[in-house]
C-alpha cells in the first residue's frame, strides 16, 4: 500500500461500505450455488452498486489474445461491450469518464491465471477516498475469488455428476449411434454456448442428425490440430483470429486405437482452462472406451453373422449336387447380402476364361467386358485388393462400385467371382473380405459338383468317339418309349473296317471311326442321341420323329461320311421306328434295326433298310 498523506476516511464511506459488508453476509447466506459466476458476480456487484449509492459497477475478465479487459457481468443490465486496455502494473487507478462521472479501476487476480477487474463509476462531486478503494479492491479481491472457488466447485461436482451418469449410460449401450448421440448430448449440457463436431476416422456414415464429419487425413491448414490429436492420442488447442474464437480437440481414444476427434469450439477467444482440458480429455477417453466396446460387440456380431452366412451357403451348395444350380444360388446369396446388381462367376482352363452359367445376364452381354478387363489388369499387376467404390471411367457403364474375389484351391486360382452395383461406394471393405472369404469356402463346393459331372459324363461317354455309351441309349429309349408318341432307330456298320485296319493300321481305323462318329453328331438335332453300339457299329436314336424323317436323317448321314471320310468309307444302315399304340418294347426296337443293318451288309453295303413293324425293305 502506498505512502498516505495523513487524511481521515470519510466517516460517511466508511459506514456506507460497513453496510455493504454486513448486508453481503445475510446475501452469502441465501445465496445459490448452481448458477454461473457471471449472475451471481452481478448480484454482488448490485448489492455493492446500492450500497455504495455508485451510478454502475462492472466487472471485467482480461483477454490475453486482445490484452485487454472485457465486461462480463454488471450491477445494472448487461455489461457495456467497451474493452479496456491493462494499465501496466497499476492496481487502482482513478480516471475520468467524462462529464459529471469518474471511474475508479480495481485491478487483482481471479484465479492464478484468469487477471480481473471491478469498475466502479460514480459522480464527481461524490469521490471516494483512496483508502477506501484500496480496501474496497482487496475485499472484492477475496470476495470474487472465493465466489469463483464456490461456483467452480459446484460447477466441477455437477459436471462431474453428468460425466458419472455419462460412464453409466454409454457403457450399459452397445450400439455406436447410443454413444455417439450420448456424448453430443452431455457436451451441450455442460457447455451450452460450445459448437461440437465429431470428426470420425472411417466406415461412420452420417448417423440421423448428429453433427459428424469425416477426418481427413491430409495436412491441410484446417485439419492440422485435429490430425494432431487424432495421431498422437493428445487434446490439442489451436486460437482463430478471424472470427475470434478457441479450438480444442480431444481425441477419442481407446485401449487398441483412436477412433476419432471432438471438436469443440468457443464463442470467444481464450485459452482453455486447464480444468477444462482435464474434464474434456475424461470425457473423451471415457467416450474411446465406450465407443470401442460398442465398435468390438458389433464386430462380433458381425463375425457371428459372416460365419452364419458361410455356414448356411455351404450346407445350401452341397444340397445342389449340378454346378448351375450352385452358381445361381451363389448369384442370388450375393446380390442379397451385399447388395450387388449384377454376378458373374468365371472359370480359368487351357489359358481361357468360361463365363459360368447362372450368373446374371450382364455378364454374358459386350457391355460387361471394361469391368472384366479392369479386375484382370489389377489381378495380373499382382494387386489382391480387387475392390474400388467409385469406378472413375464413365465409359464402363452405369456401374461405379466393384469388387472381385478369386477361386482358390490348393493355392492355385480356379476362376474369378466379380460382384457390381451402380451406387457408388455400395460396398465396405469389410463386405469385400467377406466375399473373399465367402468365394474361397465356396470353391471346393463348385470344384465337386464339376468333377462329379465329368464324372458322370465319363461313365456315359465312349472314350474314343466321345458320343454316349449303348448303356446311355437304353436308358434313353426306354424312357422315351414311356413318354413320347414315336420315336426312330438308327445303327450304322462302318463297310470294310477290317480291311481299313490291316491297310492302314488300328490308328487310323481308329481315325476313321472318330471321323465318322464327328459327322454323326453334326448331323443330328441338340435332342437326338448318338452311341457307340459296340466295335464299329453306331447308333442314333431319334425321338418323336416320324419314319420318313429318320430315313432323311440316315441318307444324309451315309452321304456325308462318304465325302468327308479320309481315307474314304462308306456305311451301311438299318433303320426301326415305333409309334405308341404298337405293342413293342425296346428290345424288339433294337431287333428289327438290327436285322435291317444286317440285311444292308448282305446286299451290297453302303446302304439303308428299314425295318417297319411289318417289313423289311430298302430305301
Amino acid at each position: 500500500m502506498p505512502v498516505w498523506v495523513e487524511k481521515a476516511m470519510n466517516k460517511e464511506e466508511m459506514k456506507r461500505y460497513e453496510s455493504f459488508k454486513q448486508k453481503f453476509f445475510h446475501w452469502f447466506l441465501a445465496f445459490q450455488d448452481d448458477g454461473p459466476f457471471s449472475a451471481a458476480a452481478g448480484e454482488l456487484l448490485a448489492l455493492l452498486k446500492e450500497e455504495l449509492a455508485l451510478e454502475q459497477a462492472v466487472f471485467y475478465l482480461y483477454d490475453p489474445v486482445r490484452a485487454a479487459f472485457y465486461p462480463e457481468a454488471a450491477a445494472v443490465g448487461t455489461p457495456d461491450a467497451r474493452p479496456i486496455a491493462a494499465d501496466g502494473e497499476r492496481k487502482v487507478a482513478v480516471v475520468d469518464a467524462g462529464g459529471p462521472h469518474m471511474a475508479a479501476r480495481l485491478f487483482f487476480m481471479l484465479s492464478d491465471e484468469a487477471p480481473a477487474m471491478v469498475e466502479l463509476m460514480y459522480r464527481k462531486d461524490g469521490g471516494f477516498d483512496e483508502r477506501l478503494l484500496w480496501e474496497i479492491r482487496a475485499d472484492l479481491a477475496r470476495l470474487f475469488r472465493k465466489l469463483s472457488a464456490v461456483l467452480q466447485g459446484a460447477g466441477e461436482e455437477k459436471r462431474y455428476g453428468q460425466l458419472h451418469r455419462f460412464a453409466a449410460k454409454i457403457h450399459s449401450s452397445m450400439r455406436i449411434d447410443d454413444v455417439l448421440e450420448e456424448i453430443i448430448r452431455t457436451l451441450q449440457n455442460v457447455y451450452p454456448s460450445f459448437t461440437y463436431h465429431l470428426l470420425l476416422s472411417h466406415d461412420n456414415h452420417l448417423r440421423g442428425n448428429l453433427p459428424i464429419k469425416t477426418l481427413v487425413l491430409d495436412e491441410s491448414e484446417k485439419q492440422t490440430a485435429a490430425l494432431r490429436a487424432f495421431l498422437t492420442g493428445q487434446v490439442q488447442c489451436e486460437e482463430m483470429e478471424a472470427p475470434p474464437r478457441s479450438m480444442l480437440y480431444a481425441p477419442i481414444k481407446g485401449v487398441q486405437a483412436v477412433y476419432g476427434v471432438i471438436e469443440i469450439i468457443a464463442p470467444y477467444a481464450a485459452p482453455f482452462p486447464k480444468r477444462e482440458i482435464h474434464f474434456i480429455s475424461l470425457l473423451a477417453s471415457t467416450a474411446g472406451s465406450a465407443l470401442e466396446n460398442a465398435k468390438l460387440y458389433e464386430q462380433s456380431r458381425r463375425l457371428v453373422a459372416d460365419l452364419q452366412l458361410i455356414n448356411d451357403t455351404m450346407r445350401q451348395l452341397n444340397a445342389r449336387p449340378r454346378l448351375h444350380e450352385a452358381i445361381e444360388y451363389m448369384v442370388s446369396q450375393i446380390q442379397q447380402s451385399f447388395g450387388a446388381d449384377e454376378v458373374g462367376f468365371f472359370l480359368f482352363a487351357d489359358g481361357k476364361r468360361e463365363l459360368l452359367p447362372g450368373s446374371t445376364p450382364f455378364f454374358f452381354d459386350h457391355r460387361s467386358e471394361p469391368y472384366i478387363e479392369w479386375v484382370e489388369k489389377r489381378r495380373q499387376s499382382g494387386n489382391d485388393i480387387l475392390f474400388a467404390g467409385d469406378v472413375c471411367v464413365s465409359a464402363f457403364g452405369p456401374f461405379r462400385s466393384i469388387m472381385a474375389a478369386p477361386m482358390q484351391q490348393n493355392k492355385e486360382t480356379k476362376g474369378l467371382c466379380i460382384a457390381l452395383a451402380s451406387e457408388p461406394y455400395r460396398f465396405t471393405f469389410e463386405m469385400f473380405k467377406l466375399l473373399e472369404s465367402l468365394v474361397q469356402h465356396s470353391t471346393l463346393a463348385f470344384m465337386n459338383a464339376m468333377l462329379r459331372e465329368e464324372l458322370e459324363k465319363l461313365v456315359i461317354t465312349d472314350y474314343l468317339t466321345k458320343l454316349h455309351t449303348r448303356r446311355y441309349l437304353d436308358e434313353v429309349i426306354q424312357t422315351s418309349m414311356e413318354s413320347d408318341a414315336s420315336g426312330a432307330l438308327i445303327l450304322f456298320d462302318i463297310d470294310n473296317f477290317k480291311q481299313i485296319n490291316d491297310v492302314y493300321g488300328h490308328q487310323t481305323g481308329d481315325g476313321v471311326l472318330v471321323q465318322v462318329a464327328e459327322t454323326v453328331r453334326a448331323n443330328i438335332r441338340d435332342g437326338d442321341v448318338a452311341a457307340r453300339w459296340g466295335g464299329e457299329e453306331l447308333a442314333v436314336y431319334l425321338p418323336k420323329v416320324p419314319l420318313s424323317e429318320a430315313i432323311s436323317i440316315a441318307r444324309r448321314i451315309t452321304e456325308k461320311v462318304r465325302e468327308q471320310t479320309i481315307p474314304t468309307v462308306t456305311v451301311s444302315c438299318g433303320v426301326s421306328w415305333w409309334e405308341r399304340h404298337g405293342c413293342e418294347d425296346a428290345k424288339q426296337l433294337f431287333k428289327r434295326a438290327d436285322a435291317a443293318l444286317y440285311m444292308a451288309k448282305e446286299t451290297g453295303k453302303n446302304c439303308i433298310f428299314v425295318h417297319d413293324d411289318c417289313h423289311l425293305y430298302k430305301v
